[in-house]
C-alpha cells in the first residue's frame, strides 16, 4: 500500500480509501466485515461512510452502514487502526426522512451524536458536509442554473463554528467538503483565513473518474494552491469502468441493473468512451478496471481514492490498482480518447 497525509495535519492515510455505500443493502453486515478484515489486511486504513447510506436512500435503512461498521469496531477492537470519515445529509426531497433542517447548528451536533453512537466511537476524523444546502451544480447536473429561485442565505460563518464546537469537544478531529464547487471550496476556505478561531476545510470529496474529469476545470487549481485533497468517489463511474456493461450487459447483481436510475455513466457518450478506454487497456495488458483506477490514483490533486465493491473478487482488485503504473503511452491514450469525449457523465 501506498500512504499520504490529509493536508495540513500529520494524519497518515491509504492513497486507497475504502467506501462504504453498498453495506446494508447490496451487501450483507458480514460482507461489509470481511470488505473491512481484508482492506485493513492489505494496508487500507482509511474508511469513508455517511448518515446517508447504504444508497439509494430508504427511511427503513437510514444509516445502517454506520451501524454495521460500529459493530465492526466492537467485535474487532480496531477502531484506533482506521481513519474514519463520515458525513451529514444535505437537504432534498430524498432526505426528508432525516431531517428538513439543513446544517443549523442543532442538526449538525445531533448528525455527529447520531453517527457517533452507530459507530460506537467516541471521535470522527475527518466529517464532511455530504453536499450544498443551495442551489448550485452537483450530481449530475452540468452547469449552474442561474434562473432557479435560491432562497439560501450564507450561514457559512456559523457552520464553521458549530464544527469549531464540536472539534473543541473532541467529537470530530477535522472537517471537509463533499460535491462542492470552486465557488463554496473558496468561500469555506477563505472564512477561515479570516477568522483563524474557525477549521479549515481540509478535503473536498467530488466525482472524479475517466468518464468525469471536470474536477480539473476549477477544483484541481483550488486543490494544488490551497492544499485541499481530493477523495475522488465514483472512479469507475458505478462500475461502468470495470467493461462490465459493454454490448449491452446487464449483470443480475451490477448497480446500474439494480437501480437504473443511477445512469449517468450510462449515456452514449459514456459509452463510447467506455468502449474505447477498454480497446486502450486491452491493448496495454490492463483490466480497464485498473487502468481507470491507477489513473485516478495518479493524479497529483489526489489525497486518496475511494473505491467500492460488491464482491471480494472486486475489493481485491481494486485495492491492487496502487500497484499499477501507467507508463507515458498509456497517459497519452487517455488524453487522446478524453480530448475526443470529454467529461462525458458530469
Amino acid at each position: 500500500m501506498k500512504y499520504t497525509r490529509i493536508p495540513n495535519t500529520n494524519i497518515r492515510v491509504s492513497k486507497i480509501c475504502l467506501g462504504t455505500m453498498t453495506w446494508g443493502r447490496q451487501n450483507s453486515e458480514e460482507e461489509g466485515h470481511q470488505q473491512m478484515d481484508y482492506a485493513l489486511e492489505q494496508g487500507v486504513n482509511f474508511f469513508d461512510t455517511a448518515e446517508l447510506y447504504p444508497v439509494p436512500a430508504k427511511k427503513e435503512l437510514y444509516a445502517v452502514t454506520e451501524e454495521i461498521i460500529g459493530n465492526w469496531f466492537q467485535r474487532t477492537g480496531n477502531r484506533e487502526k482506521v481513519v474514519l470519515a463520515s458525513k451529514i445529509a444535505g437537504p432534498g426531497d430524498y432526505t426528508k426522512h432525516i431531517r428538513t433542517t439543513g446544517f443549523s447548528k442543532e442538526s449538525i451536533t445531533s448528525a455527529v451524536e447520531g453517527s457517533l453512537k452507530r459507530l460506537r466511537t467516541e471521535y470522527i476524523d475527518l466529517y464532511q458536509l455530504h453536499w450544498p444546502e443551495r442551489n448550485t451544480n452537483f450530481f449530475g447536473q452540468r452547469g449552474f442554473n442561474a434562473d432557479k429561485a435560491d432562497f439560501w442565505e450564507d450561514n457559512i460563518h456559523q457552520i464553521l463554528e458549530t464544527l469549531r464546537d464540536l472539534v473543541q469537544a473532541g467529537k470530530i478531529r477535522h472537517v471537509g467538503l463533499s460535491n462542492e464547487t470552486p465557488w463554496g471550496a473558496m468561500r469555506y476556505l477563505e472564512e477561515a483565513k479570516v477568522h483563524q478561531d474557525l477549521p479549515r476545510m481540509l478535503t473536498i470529496q467530488n466525482p472524479y473518474s475517466l468518464l468525469n474529469r471536470l474536477f480539473e476545470v476549477g477544483l484541481a487549481e483550488v486543490a494544488i494552491r490551497e492544499k485541499i485533497g481530493l477523495l475522488p468517489y465514483s472512479p469507475l463511474g458505478f462500475g461502468v469502468l470495470s467493461g462490465k456493461y459493454l454490448g449491452g450487459k446487464k449483470p443480475r447483481k451490477g448497480r446500474v441493473t439494480l437501480f437504473p436510475n443511477f445512469n449517468r455513466y450510462s449515456n452514449e457518450n459514456a459509452v463510447r468512451a467506455t468502449e474505447r478506454y477498454f480497446d486502450l487497456a486491452q491493448k496495454h495488458g490492463l483490466s480497464l478496471t485498473q487502468m481507470a483506477l491507477a489513473f485516478v490514483n495518479s493524479r497529483a490533486f489526489v489525497t486518496s481514492n475511494i473505491i467500492g465493491a460488491t464482491t471480494m473478487e472486486q475489493l481485491k482488485e481494486n485495492i491492487a490498482s496502487i500497484n499499477v503504473e501507467l507508463n507515458d503511452e498509456v497517459l497519452k491514450g487517455i488524453q487522446e480518447i478524453h480530448e475526443n469525449i470529454p467529461n462525458p457523465s458530469p
